[in-house]
């Protein structure tokens, strides 16, 4: 596998790099970093290296990685020689952009939450933010409820418009990890995209919320992996995910947008995520009937960033808070699934990696990082295409009032999790 991935990778790029001067794209500093060679083949730290070791993992297992927007954190789990994922580094995310909530249409300038798999072929080392790769969005569940969108990207270079955006020196270590995962022999690895984290007490903050269902549903998930530590096996049928789900006759498919077929899970894995929804429904009716208070459904704010960058964190001199944009307008009575919020208005995030960079065209015509054709050269964009430039705000503190949905009261029910809107 480690053959074949080099040598694939090497003719990718060959091709690659001929189709991107055809179409005008270049790389922000031609694929070298810090003078040592090609920046995706750069070598995990003998530190990084002493971790993995100490955890009880192999330099190649596989990985799998966990995003929660709220916590502005991506989480980098590794396969252990005992058989289950563990947690090998947590990142503090640099930026993220929308409200917390999944991505409807192409525009909206929202970060994908759910479930996508990456292959060798999502990577770009040729990205115009240092090193990214693609999350596959739209993946089978957002096709099936009519979602658009492209190119959304975990990159670097510490710039979204619909991305999870990194410092160049995280992704650096971050692309390493899942270029060493697939010589080992990794095929795909799964990225698990939530809101926040997925207890009882987030839930129960944001119960007013119109895409808690939807939550709910990416809880299951969570769930899933959290009683199992093995990497989900996740399908989509009757316009919604399943888990862990294996067919009771393997001649009656999935199908995202029909009725889901018979199938089984794992007695033991729903006995453990049952008796956790129990536990968490249980914890979820007392902090709501303490009344807690709700989180705020639209912030007015465009994204987020982890705490580390606001004043001179990791790779930064000064703050990171973006202009207060328009609020999204919320919708008060059709599920999540089927509507989508009104896009707020753009505004494009300076570049602010450590080191001063190129100004880079986001608008340039790109290759699609999804086509197998642009393999691992492909160049990449994000969703939106940025605004003229706005000079960053002194940071400030805004105070944010609760807002709920009209008429919103909480059922309390055997059901768990469930309100009417």
């Amino acid at each position: 596998m480690s053959r074949t991935f080099r040598n694939g990778a090497r003719g990718f790029l060959l091709a690659a790099v001929s189709a991107v001067a055809l179409a005008g794209c270049v790389s922000d500093d031609g694929g070298i970093a810090n003078g040592f060679g090609p920046k995706h083949l750069q070598q995990l730290s003998p530190a990084m290296v002493a971790q993995i070791e100490q955890k009880g993992m192999a330099k190649n297992s596989p990985i799998l990685l966990r995003i929660y927007k709220e916590e502005s954190e991506l989480e980098v789990w590794k396969l252990t020689r005992a058989g289950k994922y563990e947690v090998l580094k947590t990142y503090p995310i640099c930026r993220w952009s929308g409200e917390l909530g999944p991505k409807f249409k192409e525009g909206d300038r929202q970060a994908p939450e759910g479930f996508y798999t990456i292959t060798p072929e999502l990577l770009q080392p040729r990205s115009s933010y240092h090193l990214a790769f693609n999350m596959g969005y739209p993946n089978e569940y957002d096709r099936s409820h009519g979602r658009t969108g492209a190119h959304l990207m975990v990159h670097g270079d510490c710039s979204s418009r619909g991305c999870y955006a990194m410092t160049d020196e995280q992704i650096s270590e971050i692309f390493s990890l899942a270029r060493e995962a697939f010589d080992g022999g990794q095929l795909s690895f799964q990225v698990q995209a939530y809101p926040f984290r997925m207890t009882a007490k987030n839930m129960a903050r944001h119960r007013k919320n119109p895409h808690l269902a939807y939550w709910r549903m990416l809880k299951e998930g969570s769930d899933h992996f959290e009683v199992t530590k093995t990497a989900l096996k996740v399908d989509v049928c009757d316009k919604r995910y399943v888990f862990n789900a294996h067919l009771v006759d393997p001649s009656r498919p999935f199908n995202p947008s029909s009725q889901c077929p018979a199938y089984q899970v794992p007695a033991e894995t729903s006995k453990l995520v049952a008796a956790k929804k129990q536990a968490d429904e249980r914890e979820f009716t007392m902090l709501a009937n303490l009344n807690i208070p709700a989180a705020p459904i639209a912030t007015g704010q465009d994204g987020g960033t982890n705490s580390a960058f606001a004043f001179g964190g990791p790779g930064r001199t000064t703050p990171v808070q973006r202009p207060v944009e328009t609020p999204n307008a919320v919708a008060t009575t059709p599920a999540p699934e089927t509507t989508s919020a009104t896009t707020p208005r753009r505004t494009a995030a300076t570049p602010t990696s450590a080191s001063a960079k190129k100004t880079k065209n986001a608008s340039s015509t790109s290759l699609n990082p999804r086509s197998r054709s642009a393999g691992l050269g492909g160049n990449d964009a994000d969703d939106d295409q940025p605004a003229p430039p706005t000079q960053r705000p002194a940071p400030q503190q805004r105070p944010v009032s609760p807002q709920t949905l009209p008429g919103a009261s909480p059922i309390l029910s055997s059901g768990g999790f469930s309100f009417t809107n």
